[in-house]
C-alpha cells in the first residue's frame, strides 16, 4: 500500500484527509514556496498513541473501517497509506498525542530513514511538518511547476474540502499571509459565502 507523492498538492491532500478522518474540527495548513520548502498541517483530531504512530510511518496500511465493514465506508483512506511515501521524499517531523495519553510523541524521518522518536509534551491532535519536498529525488523536483501553479492547486484542493465539510474550520496560509480562512459554518450556504 502507499500513495505516490507527485507534487505538493498530493501531500496536502493526504495530510488533510488524515486530519478529517481523525475527527478534527480545525485544520490549519501552512505553506512556503508553494509547498516545496514546507507543508505544515496541524489538527485537533484524535491524535495517535506511540504504538499507532510507529505503525503509521511503516510501509503498510491499517484499516480505519469499523469491524472491516465494507458496506459503511465513512473514511477518506487508510492511516499509514501516505505517511511513508511522503517521508521517503522529504524531511518529516510528526508530533501527535491522543487524548488518552499523558504525553505525546515526536518522530523525525528524512528520506525514509528514522532519525529520532521521543516523548514530548504536546496538545491533543497531530502536527506534521514536511520540508524540502523531493530533496533526495532531484529528477522529480525538477519537474515541479511554478510556485504560483502549485499554490493554486493546493488552494483549490483546500477549497473543495472546506465546501465538503462546512462544519469544520480550515485555514490556509503561506509566507505572504492568509489565503483561506473558513471557520466552521452552520450551513453550506454560509461556507460558500465565506469562500
Amino acid at each position: 500500500a502507499g500513495e505516490v507523492i507527485e507534487r505538493p498538492a498530493s501531500a496536502v491532500k493526504e495530510l488533510v484527509e488524515n486530519a478529517i478522518d481523525a475527527g478534527a474540527r480545525q485544520v490549519d495548513i501552512t505553506l512556503h514556496d508553494g509547498g516545496r520548502a514546507l507543508i505544515a498541517v496541524s489538527d485537533d483530531g484524535a491524535g495517535m498513541s506511540p504504538d499507532e504512530l510507529t505503525l503509521a510511518v511503516e510501509r503498510h496500511a491499517t484499516s480505519k473501517l469499523p469491524d472491516d465493514d465494507l458496506v459503511n465506508i465513512a473514511t477518506l483512506g487508510f492511516r499509514g497509506e501516505a505517511l511513508p511515501s511522503i517521508a521517503a521524499v522529504s524531511r518529516l517531523v510528526l508530533e501527535t498525542r491522543s487524548p488518552e495519553e499523558r504525553s505525546g510523541t515526536r518522530i523525525e524521518i528524512a528520506g525514509g530513514k528514522l532519525l529520532r522518536i521521543e516523548e514530548a509534551g504536546l496538545p491533543s491532535g497531530t502536527s506534521i511538518a514536511v520540508s524540502d519536498l523531493f530533496y533526495n529525488t532531484p529528477a522529480r523536483r525538477k519537474f515541479l511547476r511554478a510556485e504560483a501553479t502549485e499554490l493554486s492547486d493546493i488552494t483549490s484542493l483546500v477549497t473543495h474540502y472546506a465546501l465538503a465539510y462546512p462544519e469544520k474550520s480550515f485555514e490556509l496560509r503561506n509566507q505572504m499571509g492568509e489565503l483561506i480562512q473558513a471557520p466552521a459554518a452552520a450551513t453550506l450556504r454560509d461556507r460558500v459565502f465565506q469562500l
